[in-house]
Parts: C-alpha cells; sequence; structure tokens
C-alpha cells in the first residue's frame, strides 16, 4: 500500500483511529521473536515450497544483482517481473 490507501484503509477498519497498528520490517531480523514465530516460522500457518534451480550461473547473476549496491538494475528487475508476484495481504 502507498501511505495514502493506508490510512483510508485504517479509517475504513477503525474510523476512530483506535486499534490499528501498522509495522513495517526491512528484514527479518527487525521483528521481535514473538512477532517471528506468529508470522513466519509457526508449522501451523506456513508454507513450505521446494525451489528448484535449473541454472546456478544465472541464479548466482541474479542473486548478485538484487543484493548489489547498484540500484537502477535492481529497479528495472523489479519493474519487469512485479507482475509475477503473488502477494497474499
Amino acid at each position: 500500500y502507498n501511505e495514502k490507501e493506508r490510512e483510508e484503509l485504517t479509517l475504513e477498519l477503525a474510523p476512530d483511529g483506535k486499534g490499528v497498528e501498522v509495522q513495517r520490517y526491512k528484514g527479518l531480523g527487525e521483528m521481535n521473536p514473538e512477532q517471528l514465530w506468529d508470522t513466519t516460522l509457526n508449522p501451523e500457518h506456513r508454507i513450505l515450497k521446494q525451489v528448484t534451480i535449473e541454472s546456478l550461473a544465472e541464479a548466482d547473476n541474479v542473486f548478485s544483482m538484487l543484493m548489489g549496491d547498484e540500484v537502477p538494475p535492481r529497479r528495472d528487475f523489479i519493474e519487469k517481473n512485479a507482475i509475477y508476484a503473488k502477494i497474499d495481504v
């Protein structure tokens, strides 16, 4: 969500503005252990999927680009591939 959408949804969920707390994390390391368990590690709620890599060289190139310091190639990759993301919000 962008900020406007977040504000609209917050007002829709709690018109008085109470009871809604939005948290954003840059990475899993920013979460406290209880939140990490509830959202990611709890076997009752998590879904594990096997990933098969056909080309190790291509995977290495993509990983290096996504984790590297150069922003333009990462931004281009995200813009071109965002339509394939399955987001569950």
